[in-house]
């Protein structure tokens, strides 16, 4: 059976017009990641994570983020932790959006955008050994609304998540290249690639919030995602030929 797949794989990948082919980087993405574990320090000192973390407490406590964010109930937690849950589904519903506007034929541009910042958060991995504020501070500055997305967010990142780092944040980078990539692929439909910009803001907040990374791996998950700007810079502007 896995000779089959393996088999059925390699014939998708050689055929330039298989659909195989255009989703076969979506697979790519999870191993890459997966990989990222064999990174793992023996023994985390946590350097790093309590530097971090008092930017974080000025931005919760000292701005009154969380506050604000609860202030009227579990609503906009929700919210959150539902943008967070859904990054997953990005590389999927940004593939669907080009082959629903019949712009298939763009799919290498966007794959150039989105593997080029969320890959090149995962090569910064090994290089900021670190853990989520959520375990590196057990307790400390968590939400206090909690709701059934954050306690199944939990469950997924506790079994499936990596344990080598979380500097930058490849949720943001993921989210923000997938933007950048629509937006030099679907110029005419601006909307698309504007609206995944807006999703991406809210996973930025919901990273923080959720103690699911730092502020600090937020604002570096936003300059990753610059990579996927650059890389299709020249596709910006371009119009519909058909």
């Amino acid at each position: 059976m896995m000779l089959g797949i393996v088999v059925a794989l390699v014939w998708g990948l050689s055929d330039r017009n298989s659909v195989v082919r255009d989703c076969a980087p979506l697979a790519f993405v999870i191993t890459a990641y997966r990989q990222m574990d064999w990174f793992t320090p023996a023994v985390q000192d946590h350097r790093l994570e309590n530097s971090w973390i008092v930017w974080d407490r000025w931005l919760l406590d000292g701005w009154h983020w969380r506050a604000a964010i609860e202030g009227a109930g579990a609503l906009l937690p929700s919210y959150l932790e539902l943008c967070y849950l859904l990054v997953y589904a990005v590389g999927p519903v940004s593939v669907a959006m080009l082959f629903v506007n019949r712009r298939r034929d763009r799919i290498n541009q966007f794959w150039l955008a989105y593997l080029a910042g969320t890959l090149g958060a995962y090569a910064l991995f090994p290089f900021f050994p670190s853990e989520p504020p959520r375990t590196a501070f057990p307790g400390a500055d968590l939400p206090h609304i909690i709701t059934i997305l954050r306690r199944f967010n939990l469950w997924i990142v506790g079994r499936y998540g990596i344990h080598s780092s979380v500097f930058p944040s490849a949720h943001v980078s993921s989210a923000l290249s997938a933007a950048w990539g629509l937006l030099a692929t679907l110029p005419e439909r601006r909307w698309i690639g504007w609206l995944m910009a807006l999703y991406a803001l809210s996973v930025s907040i919901a990273t923080v919030y959720g103690r699911y990374h730092y502020a600090v791996d937020t604002a570096a998950g936003l300059a990753a995602s610059l990579l996927g700007f650059l890389a299709t810079r020249p596709y910006f502007g371009k119009r519909s030929d058909g």
